[in-house]
């Protein structure tokens, strides 16, 4: 699919080695001279491994610029004070991936988020848990109880 905000290609300074069939859909520079590169199969931030569009949970943008979480947990900054179309196309990628985004409340203290996500060449779908804050998602008998939600929850959507 072409998206309606597609940029031009990729300058040769940006120093971004796409894979074979991938597509830039649309790119920011850094104050740094770096890029930050939105394909049609991941972000690809200035000094980093591509973050694929299912690891990425959400981005939040702000006047300095840009602040990725992967669905680890791991956060990235990257200064864009121009970052043109950049916000849509993340957005719109990132959607794209969620197959379910259900919070579940498991007791007082809060609940679980259960995300399902797309990966592009697999058949079934990747679940992740993002528990409230101040709970702890080591803690097994809350792991337990996400367990059992999202044991329910797959049998009730059949994904």
């Amino acid at each position: 699919m072409r998206l309606p905000w597609s940029s031009r290609s990729l300058p040769p300074e940006a120093g971004v080695t796409l894979e074979a069939g991938e597509r830039v859909l649309v790119h920011a520079r850094t104050p740094d001279g770096g890029y930050v590169v939105a394909t049609d199969r991941a972000l690809r931030l200035p000094g980093e491994a591509a973050l694929p569009w299912y690891r990425v949970d959400r981005a939040m943008w702000d006047q300095q610029g840009l602040v990725v979480v992967g669905t680890d947990g791991v956060r990235h900054r990257v200064e864009l004070p121009d970052p043109g179309r950049l916000p849509e196309a993340v957005r719109e990628r990132v959607t794209a991936t969620i197959l379910v985004n259900r919070h579940v409340r498991l007791g007082e203290r809060g609940g679980v988020r259960l995300v399902a996500r797309r990966v592009p060449g697999q058949e079934t779908a990747d679940w992740g848990f993002v528990f409230d804050p101040g709970l702890d998602p080591a803690d097994p008998g809350l792991r337990a109880a996400a367990e059992q939600v999202l044991e329910r929850l797959r049998r009730t959507l059949g994904v």
